[in-house]
């Protein structure tokens, strides 16, 4: 081989790897800053694979005030989230439970994606809402009245950590699903309970008030069948919703419902405190019976004798004639109640009293059905994937 030939060999060699080692620099200078913008690993993100399409919008509300003063009261913030292959054919509509927002369907307080993200893998558009006056909805002072708020004693009593913190219910030896594993488990100082705490909110008085109106109005704009899944203070708002509009709900789970109907309950006696619960039976708002109920004084009751378990109380029940709740008969409905819940007390009444007024609702106590160790918010717990494939196993089987 001459020595020109050589010469250009080497020279182009010479070339292609300066080239290769300045596109090297090049992708790890790109890489490197790639990298740098990334969130660190200690701020939560999830794959959008799944999903197409994602938006928000607000329902209801209306202007009230004095000319020139107006303002808009009542709307209610809404997120929607569309898969890439709808494969089921009803959408999925949460209602949150009170101190809450739509948040807690996105993402559990340990950093693992939440409800909303299952679903739609599994093909479901999910609708998920702030209550108005709460979270991303508007608060207005002047009309919404006193703001509550939970103490972090009271979350860690009745929700994260009553063994640990003096919670006094039945059951509360139970909870075994929070999800740390630091020893101030589920109470303050425990990293995923003071991130947990970050995200409850203010509430109002007469949160029912606002969220039916909005809630009728989200159905009336989606226009077609939705399955409502309602958590604690979002039950009672769901089944108003879905008295008023009886054709836009395809079937309803009632994950622990608020409650009791008729009389409130101690918790920690297991007994009538002599208050008045739901006095609309599974409501505080009026709802359609036939014959109609013009007011509470109208639904006649009695006390059951016994209750099924020793650590639930004896349910409220109608003497006949009984009232149906007319709307919701052809309504399929799931309640639910968690092993190691202080709710469990009074979870059976509702579903009794519905059922009694010819509306069907299967009552599961998740232990009945293998799933153990779970609390209130059993959508934030460490087995929280098997509780929601429970509930989409029942949808599918169910609503038709």
């Amino acid at each position: 081989m001459n020595r020109r030939i050589v010469r250009t060999l080497l020279a182009t060699f010479s070339m292609v790897a300066l080239a290769l080692l300045s596109g090297a620099r090049l992708g790890a200078q790109t890489g490197t800053a790639k990298n740098s913008a990334m969130p660190p690993a200690s701020i939560p993100t999830f794959s959008m694979d799944n999903v197409a399409r994602e938006g928000f919008f607000y329902v209801g509300g209306k202007y009230e005030g004095p000319t020139g003063k107006e303002v808009m009261h009542g709307a209610m913030y809404v997120e929607v989230m569309v898969p890439k292959q709808i494969k089921q054919k009803y959408p999925i509509v949460f209602f949150h439970g009170n101190g809450q927002s739509g948040t807690v369907w996105k993402q559990t307080p340990d950093g693992r994606p939440g409800w909303a993200y299952y679903l739609i893998n599994q093909g479901y558009v999910v609708y998920m809402v702030d209550y108005p006056a709460r979270g991303r909805s508007p608060y207005v002072p002047d009309l919404d009245g006193k703001l509550g708020l939970r103490t972090a004693l009271d979350l860690e009593q009745i929700w994260t950590g009553p063994m640990l913190s003096g919670g006094d219910f039945p059951r509360k030896n139970l909870y075994t699903q929070w999800p740390s594993d630091s020893p101030k488990k589920g109470t303050m100082g425990d990293p995923v309970f003071d991130n947990f705490i970050k995200g409850q909110l203010q509430f109002i008085a007469g949160q029912a008030e606002l969220a039916v109106p909005a809630g009728v109005a989200l159905l009336d704009q989606i226009g077609s069948p939705v399955i409502l899944i309602t958590h604690s203070q979002g039950g009672g708002i769901g089944f108003n919703v879905a008295d008023q509009r009886p054709n836009l709900v395809a079937g309803m789970v009632a994950i622990e419902p608020g409650g009791p109907e008729i009389g409130a309950v101690d918790t920690a006696k297991v007994a009538y405190t002599g208050k008045i619960g739901f006095a609309w039976g599974i409501t505080n708002m009026p709802m359609h019976y036939d014959p109609p109920v013009n007011s509470p004084d109208d639904l006649k009751t009695y006390l059951e004798e016994k209750s099924e378990r020793s650590d639930e109380v004896p349910c409220y029940m109608q003497k006949e004639p009984v009232h149906k709740l007319v709307s919701l008969a052809n309504l399929r409905i799931l309640s639910i109640s968690a092993e190691g819940t202080y709710h469990r007390v009074f979870d059976s009444c509702i579903p009794k009293w519905l059922n009694q007024a010819g509306v069907k609702d299967e009552f599961v106590r998740l232990e009945d059905v293998g799933i153990h160790g779970n609390m209130h918010e059993m959508f934030l717990d460490k087995n929280s994937d098997v509780v929601i494939k429970f509930i989409d196993e029942w949808i599918r089987k169910n609503v038709k």
